[in-house]
């Protein structure tokens, strides 16, 4: 009987640590960009990935901001079924030079809207392919981005990432290397747009494995401690 009460200690402690460091993985789920990285002066497709974290509402609407501080002079999108996009340019304070004249305006803003029932459902996610080019001579490229529910709940997914802080509603980051600092993100730079290989999940959900996995050792660890002191405790 004392055997039984020990094993079913050592299973409800390995659920309890498993769930406990998985949660801040499945808590952390926001918009991202995929790939995360790129090459400047490069042409790039990115990919939007947008969860939806609630139980009783489905996503309807996602708008994307590109900055035009430094602008992209190229933005094309995607279509996306049962979704409508449109976009939004700025006049910029200091034209684009290209190889075909100089570009006085830019995408400043990109908006997704679902058609009727053709929003992101409870515990599902959607994708929004863009793409981008050249892209502008700097470190990384904040996408500022807003969620809207069915509910009329808006996200806003537009905390700038700083040193040291884990931002609560961080935007989307596209991080941009020189050409010489890279070799094998080259592929990314054309003298047009090309289609890149999508990365697969974010950093996000290799953490939340990991840390599942952890747990689930720790549990068994603690069940294999329970029985040899159950062992030691009977008499021989």
């Amino acid at each position: 009987m004392r055997l039984t009460h020990v094993v079913r200690a050592g299973v409800a402690a390995a659920a309890a640590i498993t769930a406990a460091l998985a949660f801040p993985a499945i808590a952390s789920a926001h918009v991202t960009v995929n790939p995360n990285t790129a090459v400047q002066g490069g042409y790039t497709k990115v990919t939007f990935r947008v969860p939806n974290e609630r139980d009783d509402a489905s996503t309807t609407k996602l708008e994307v901001a590109i900055p035009t501080d430094k602008p992209i002079a190229s933005v094309s999108l995607k279509p996306v079924q049962g979704w409508t996009a449109v976009t939004e340019t700025s006049k910029l304070a200091t034209p684009i030079k290209t190889g075909d004249g100089e570009v006085t305006e830019a995408v400043s803003k990109i908006t997704w809207t679902a058609d009727a029932d053709s929003g992101i459902k409870p515990h599902q996610f959607q994708e929004f392919d863009v793409s981008l080019g050249p892209l502008p001579q700097t470190d990384q490229i904040v996408f500022k981005a807003l969620q809207t529910y069915s509910g009329g709940e808006i996200v806003r997914w537009i905390d700038e990432p700083s040193a040291g802080a884990e931002a609560e509603h961080p935007a989307p980051v596209l991080k941009l290397t020189k050409k010489a600092d890279t070799t094998a993100a080259s592929a990314t730079t054309s003298a047009g747009p090309t289609a890149t290989t999508q990365a697969s999940d974010s950093g996000s959900d290799g953490t939340a494995i990991g840390l599942g996995i952890a747990g689930l050792v720790l549990g068994l660890a603690g069940l294999v401690v329970g029985v040899l002191a159950y062992r030691r405790s009977s008499p021989a």
